[in-house]
């Protein structure tokens, strides 16, 4: 592959990791020196085996040189991915406990002058691979003793690469104990990818990365969230934010085959937008998004339905009760509910996820049930909005339509309270509510906002069940103060309110 740097094409080498490659635009310039620093355990070893294993699979010559490991120990992680080494030149060369007793006698100047470094080059020069990975740079640190020595080594060895084509990743390990150390082959490479790990208060350890420099490319700046599985180290990028409205949907709408629903909609969702459902527990809004989901499969249109707090069973059981054919509809593919579990899977992974089911099936409604969940999964909770502005402005471009369910916390009047502020990011704002009525407690449904066009500001009663799945009934204008949850009746007795009976 080959890009454009303004002047000149420039050809690049893919790493093998397709989420850092699409980070990257394709992958790094070749011929170039560049720099993995992270923490021990943050992946380096595996990214620079998928390295090599890509160039082995494009049919060029690689080399690894391991300064830390033995054979048997790469043979060992490269087979915990279901890799094998052939194909790639393996040279090991190992620090002895007698390190210091080796700076004594060696000034680490040039690479010709230095046993170590030497063997390193008199390998490359061997081999004359077109891929080269050094890991890690602890072992020239250990021997050169002093940042000047050690910066000395490094600059070294990039000129002896410099005329040889060979694109190289120098791996390093950061050490608190060397921070002289580790800034010196920062300023030497032509890029820096910086790997992180944490742990969070409760789940499994995260990653990151981010691209901390890169030279004549103009790269996706900022952190990705990235894993460590079976077949090596997965990278999720950011999604882009845009501001193009998918022109193929613009004047459209969906439909949620509920009369009453559209009539309090203007005549229902605009295509390409996002609606947020917010109420207390059990107000209806996983089977409102449900019934949305069935009506767009009824039209022949796909549904992907992710699910934070329930099993796929149970919500699909669910339906069922209330009179809603959804198993039908997931059984030949219209609709494909998955369950995504906030303790385990990062932000950035979910939405790599949703963008590839998105993209593969032609999806046309996305429901994330509920962002409660998502919310959980978020370990800087202030970054929230930033995230779902991100996704929702994805999937506006794609003309995708986007539901959304909150869980608020309480159940009548004051107490009721959002634990997230996220109704400026959505197009449309439906609002469930308890409330209280001859001697009952009953369900009122309400739209507070739609930015593309008019809507009803009555509000209406909500009935859930069979046969019809969800009912709504005529504006409750015979009421008053319905959104207290203690409303008052103000109109004719003869018409009882318009309330649906007891039944419901």
């Amino acid at each position: 592959m080959t890009i454009s740097n303004g002047e000149a094409l420039q050809e690049i080498e893919s790493i093998g990791v397709p989420g850092l490659d699409e980070i990257l635009k394709g992958g790094l310039p070749k011929g170039c020196l560049y720099l993995v620093e992270g923490e021990s355990g943050t992946g380096k070893t595996t990214l620079g085996l998928q390295f090599v294993l890509e160039g082995v699979r494009r049919g060029q010559r690689c080399l690894y040189v391991s300064l830390s490991e033995t054979r048997e120990e790469l043979k060992q992680s490269a087979a915990s991915h279901g890799w094998n080494l052939d194909g790639i030149s393996v040279f090991v060369l190992t620090c002895g406990e007698d390190a210091s007793v080796v700076t004594d006698q060696y000034t680490l100047f040039y690479p010709s002058e230095v046993e170590l470094t030497s063997q390193v080059l008199q390998e490359v020069e061997r081999v004359r691979p077109e891929r080269l990975v050094l890991d890690t740079l602890s072992g020239l640190r250990l021997i050169a003793n002093d940042p000047l020595r050690y910066r000395r080594q490094i600059q070294g060895i990039r000129e002896f690469l410099s005329h040889r084509n060979c694109t190289t990743l120098i791996i390093d390990e950061i050490e608190s104990s060397h921070p002289n150390f580790h800034f010196q082959p920062r300023s030497l490479a032509h890029g820096i990818i910086n790997l992180e790990r944490w742990s969070p208060a409760y789940g499994p350890d995260r990653r990151r990365l981010t691209i901390c420099k890169l030279r004549s490319i103009d790269v996706r700046t900022g952190y990705h969230d990235c894993n460590i599985a079976r077949g090596g180290l997965e990278v999720f990028p950011r999604l882009r934010t845009t501001t193009h409205h998918g022109e193929k949907f613009r004047g459209q709408t969906l439909s949620s085959g509920i009369a009453g629903m559209d009539t309090l909609l203007g005549g229902g969702l605009d295509c390409g937008t996002s609606c947020l459902i917010m109420g207390s527990a059990g107000t209806g809004k996983s089977c409102l998004a449900m019934s949305y989901a069935s009506s767009a499969a009824k039209r022949g249109e796909n549904t992907l339905y992710f699910t934070f707090d329930e099993d796929v069973d149970i919500q699909l059981a669910r339906a069922e009760v209330i009179g809603l054919p959804l198993a039908e509809y997931a059984k030949v593919g219209k609709v494909r509910l998955e369950t995504a579990d906030p303790a385990v899977m990062s932000v950035g992974e979910f939405a790599v996820r949703l963008r590839d089911r998105v993209e593969a099936n032609d999806t046309r409604l996305v429901v994330l049930d509920s962002l409660s969940g998502y919310l959980q999964a978020m370990s800087e909770q202030n970054f929230l909005n930033l995230h779902l502005y991100e996704l929702l402005g994805y999937l506006r471009q794609k003309g995708v339509t986007t539901l959304m369910t909150l869980v608020q916390h309480g159940f009548v009047g004051a107490e009721v309270q959002t634990p997230a502020e996220l109704s400026n990011l959505a197009d449309t704002v439906i609002l469930l509510r308890y409330f209280e009525a001859k001697g009952e407690v009953r369900k009122a449904i309400s739209v507070f906002k739609k930015r593309a066009g008019n809507h009803e500001r009555t509000i209406r009663e909500l009935c859930i069940g069979p046969p019809d799945g969800l009912r709504l009934s005529e504006p409750l204008r015979d009421f008053q103060g319905v959104l207290t949850g203690v409303p008052h009746f103000v109109g004719n007795t003869s018409r009882d309110g318009l309330l649906f009976p007891s039944s419901c």
